[in-house]
């Protein structure tokens, strides 16, 4: 069959968005390095200008420079379609993208959802409600253990009254205890001698004559 019709050619895979727009990038690369040499001709041509006199020779140059200067124009101008043509590529790519990520991402969230719908069929309410119930029950029965062994045995039956009303005393006897009049008597003790043991006419600060161990005289009878 193949001798008679002959061998078809296989087919070719579909333009890549990527390449396209790498191609496309790299066209305008080769036109703008055109156009920076065409810059470089138009600034020699420009010079020579300024150095020549009015006349033919001048003249020549002149239309050289405005054939160049033509030229840069023209190169622009497909360097501007060719990055707006790139723009258009990329965003389309990006749009592509984006949609396979959508399609990836739903993906994902269907079999999360159905691996959700296995492990929720694994479990049974109702044994977690009587799971629930018997924690509540073991934990009553602890409290209730606890209550039994701090329960108190011998103990004397005191009336409320009774109790609160030894309460009160005892606030008494505390407030008595911070009574502080008992320091008086060291604060009205006399006060140390200003002089050596010994010397003559001794007195305290307070002007009282003391004897040599700074305690006062007794006045003569």
């Amino acid at each position: 069959m193949n001798r008679l019709f002959g061998k078809g050619k296989p087919k070719e895979p579909p333009p890549n968005l990527t390449d396209c727009i790498a191609g496309v990038d790299s066209r305008a690369e080769s036109v703008e390095k055109k156009i920076a040499r065409l810059d470089q001709e138009l600034v020699k041509y420009k010079d020579q200008m300024k150095k020549m006199r009015e006349g033919p020779a001048k003249n020549s140059v002149k239309q050289k420079a405005l054939r160049v200067l033509k030229q840069k124009k023209m190169y622009e101008q497909q360097v501007d379609n060719l990055r707006q043509q790139a723009f258009n590529m990329e965003q389309a790519n990006y749009a592509t993208q984006t949609l396979k990520d959508t399609h990836a991402t739903v993906a994902a969230m269907k079999a999360g959802a159905k691996q959700m719908q296995k492990e929720f069929k694994k479990l049974n309410i109702d044994e977690i409600e009587d799971v629930q119930d018997d924690m509540a029950d073991l934990l009553d029965q602890a409290e209730e253990v606890q209550e039994a062994l701090g329960r108190s045995y011998g103990m004397p039956e005191i009336d409320d009254d009774e109790l609160a009303a030894e309460l009160d005393a005892l606030g008494d006897e505390i407030a008595l205890d911070d009574d502080t009049s008992y320091l008086d008597d060291a604060v009205k003790a006399p006060t140390a001698p200003d002089k050596e043991p010994g010397a003559d006419s001794l007195r305290n600060k307070d002007g009282v004559p003391v004897d040599e161990f700074g305690l006062p005289q007794i006045p003569a009878s």
